[in-house]
């Protein structure tokens, strides 16, 4: 007699030991190219606008090489099994944003502009680069100290305490501080932070553990109509209150976008956990009709409505008006290849050229081509979302990653559609290439958490210890 072992428990165990590759390397080589575009157009823009290279490129190369190292190097050792695409493409996005931003600040304009309102000029480029190192370090902190996605799980409600107070705090006497209408800002230490830009990953969390629990009830239906199998009229009680609760943020802060952002991905997520298509549909009428109803009283809102439907009737009595007007113009200008980096006129929007609408900047200069590539760089970044939340194991990590990828996709949507004219104006800014620390720190730890939730799902099981006893008891007779 004589004894073997099991071919296929053999082979299980060689896949489990060798398990899936990290494509790390991959990463890497994706690193390189993201650091190396932003070079050369920082390059293309000194070139355009004084006709030499300009004297910073070394440390900025040296300065975003740096930081996607460091991001590289972390993700080697915490997260090796994580998506190998995310971290070049939020790179990428950033040091383009910091490239635009470099070159506004070159702009007499805005120089002079600044000189008569404040009586000095502070270039937004240098704190721009200060905030995406802030960014990344939080991006570190997330990989290294969240171990595991699925602790956020235990704390479902007091993430939803957190995101409350972050919305309430611009509402504050003295804290919050008003800009352009909208009271979305909180100074501190000096600093104006945007809290609802960390809300948007706080209430993420609660809408995760909260819809994971009572999806079952959420999606059993009372009747069927035109098709759509409607909810009970028991469990409408959670989309009314985000609702209302969004209003109030839109009639108290007046903060369009962020309204539009927090209801829009709870509808996102409420979908996903029931696969009720009727939930879209009450989702949508309920915007619509909060955000006439809103529109009809609160002046802010209105001015802005006014400024979308028509923004060159109002052209020489409101800003709103003018901005939009504006970047309008810019994205006619550009025509499909662009004027160039650094050619452009997007300084005469004014200080929101920077921010709110640095994207015309980008549809000026790059054209139509330029737009679209940075929209597909977008893209790529919510479809790697939208893999991650399918390929996680667990139905918490699932929402979490599905209500992330969503709420990015909503702010894209706003701020794009905003500075195009097929939306009103929202105030928020585009991620990674807008000027404003809280919007790319916030979006740095959303990649982050993301990534730690890609590399739970793709990391292999560890392979089965072997039972030498129980080979034995496997006998070939002969």
């Amino acid at each position: 007699m004589s004894s073997t072992t099991n071919p296929s428990t053999q082979h299980t165990s060689t896949i489990g030991a060798i398990g899936a590759p990290s494509r790390r390397n991959t990463e890497l080589a994706l690193l390189v190219f993201a650091v190396v575009i932003p070079v050369f157009a920082y390059a293309n823009v000194g070139l355009a606008i004084d006709g030499s290279v300009p004297s910073g490129l070394l440390a900025y190369g040296l300065g975003l090489g740096l930081l996607a190292g460091v991001g590289h190097l972390v993700m080697r050792k915490f997260a090796a099994y994580a998506d190998p695409l995310l971290l070049p493409l939020a790179t990428l996005l950033n040091g383009l944003g910091l490239v635009v931003i470099w070159r506004l600040d070159q702009s007499e304009r805005l120089q002079n502009l600044a000189e008569r309102q404040y009586g000095v000029f502070t270039p937004s480029a240098p704190n721009q680069l200060l905030y995406s190192a802030i960014g990344l370090a939080l991006f570190v902190a997330v990989l290294v100290f969240l171990k595991d996605h699925r602790i956020l799980q235990r704390y479902t409600y007091i993430s939803m305490m957190g995101a409350l107070v972050l919305l309430l705090l611009p509402l504050v006497p003295g804290v919050g501080a008003d800009v352009f209408g909208a009271k979305i800002w909180i100074n501190v230490a000096g600093f104006s932070i945007q809290p609802g830009e960390f809300a948007k990953i706080i209430i993420a969390i609660f809408f995760s553990g909260y819809l994971m629990v009572k999806r079952d009830a959420l999606a059993l239906a009372s009747r069927r109509f035109m098709g759509l199998y409607l909810p009970r009229g028991r469990d409408l009680g959670p989309i009314i209150t985000i609702w209302a609760v969004s209003l109030l943020i839109l009639i108290f802060e007046n903060d369009l976008g962020t309204s539009l952002l927090f209801f829009g991905m709870f509808v996102i997520m409420l979908y996903v956990a029931t696969e009720r298509t009727s939930w879209i549909v009450i989702g949508l009428l309920m915007s619509a009709a909060g955000a006439v109803g809103v529109a009809s009283f609160a002046s802010h809102v209105q001015a802005r409505v006014d400024a979308w439907l028509d923004p060159f009737g109002c052209y020489e009595t409101s800003g709103a008006c003018e901005q939009i007007g504006q970047s309008i113009m810019s994205f006619g200008s550009g025509g499909v290849m662009g004027t160039g980096l650094g050619q452009g006129n997007s300084d005469l929007i004014g200080f929101a050229a920077n921010s709110d609408f640095v994207f015309s900047t980008f549809g000026e200069e790059l054209g139509l081509a330029g737009v679209m590539a940075i929209l597909l760089v977008y893209g790529l970044i919510i479809e790697r979302g939208v893999r991650t939340a399918l390929a996680a194991r667990d139905p918490f990590g699932k929402l979490f990653a599905i209500g992330l990828s969503g709420a990015f996709a909503l702010q894209i949507f706003v701020v794009a559609g905003g500075v195009m004219g097929l939306i009103p104006l929202t105030g928020m800014t585009m991620p990674f290439l807008a000027a404003g620390g809280s919007s790319v720190i916030a979006n740095w730890a959303l990649v982050g958490i993301l990534l730690r939730i890609s590399d739970t799902a793709r990391r292999p099981a560890p392979a089965p210890a072997s039972n030498p006893d129980a080979e034995m008891t496997q006998v070939v007779r002969p």
